[in-house]
C-alpha cells in the first residue's frame, strides 16, 4: 500500500529564492551537487540528481507552490507520487511544507529520510550561506 510523506521545513530565505533553488535547473545542480534538467512550466519535464529522479511539473504558482509528479529510478515502472512545495513567508523566511503521497511501501523510509539529508538540509546549506 503506498504511504504519504509530510515534513516541514523553514529556511532563512524568502519564498522567491526557496522556489527558484527548486525550480531553476543551475540553482537545484548547485544546492544538491548533482545535475538537474527542470523545464519551469505546466507539463514540462524535470530530472534530479543525475536522472535518478524524474517527472512532469503539474501545477506551478511563482514563490508559492509547486506541484509535480515524481518518481525514483529504483520504483516499479509507470509508478509515480504527487509531490507538493507549499511555500508561506514567515518571520525571517519561508516555511516549506512538502507533502508526497504515493510513495511505495517498500522505499517509504529511505526516501522520508532522503528528503531531509538529500534536499533539505542541502538546501538550507546553500540558501543560508
Amino acid at each position: 500500500m503506498p504511504k504519504t510523506i509530510r515534513q516541514t521545513a523553514t529556511f532563512r530565505a524568502s519564498p522567491r529564492a526557496v522556489y527558484e533553488a527548486l525550480m531553476d535547473s543551475r540553482k537545484h545542480s548547485a544546492f544538491t551537487g548533482s545535475p538537474a534538467r527542470i523545464e519551469r512550466r505546466p507539463g514540462g519535464r524535470f530530472t534530479a540528481y543525475g536522472g535518478y529522479l524524474e517527472g512532469v511539473t503539474l501545477e506551478l504558482v511563482p514563490d508559492r507552490k509547486i506541484v509535480q509528479f515524481w518518481r525514483s529510478r529504483n520504483w516499479p515502472p509507470y509508478h509515480y507520487s504527487t509531490v507538493t512545495f507549499a511555500l508561506t513567508p514567515v518571520r525571517g523566511g519561508t516555511r516549506l511544507r512538502f507533502t508526497q503521497r504515493g510513495v511505495p511501501n517498500g522505499d517509504y523510509r529511505a526516501k522520508r529520510g532522503g528528503w531531509v539529508s538529500s534536499y533539505w538540509e542541502k538546501l538550507r546549506t546553500y540558501l543560508e550561506r
